[in-house]
């Protein structure tokens, strides 16, 4: 049977948060990540499309060899609303 769409939404979502979560924990990961490492830890194989609306919203950040790091507005924004599951 195939997912609906909202349940498609709902695990893309979790994904973007399970991102960002990661990348604004320094107590628990590393501050800055390669794309690679971020695709194996959320088990995705397109990692870039999951990174990608959120460097785009501005909550991450890209250097030119691929490594990733959160945002002053992502440290606020998961300050603000937690770590919700």
């Amino acid at each position: 049977m195939q997912e609906q769409p909202n349940e498609q939404m709902r695990k893309w979502d979790a994904m973007e948060r399970e991102t960002l979560y990661l990348l604004t924990d320094p107590d628990r990961y590393l501050p800055i990540w390669s794309i690679e490492d971020m695709g194996r830890e959320i088990e995705y194989a397109d990692v870039e499309a999951v990174i990608r609306p959120l460097r785009n919203a501005g909550l991450i950040n890209q250097t030119s060899d691929g490594f990733i790091f959160a945002t002053a507005a992502a440290f606020r924004m998961v300050q603000m609303v937690g770590h919700v599951v």
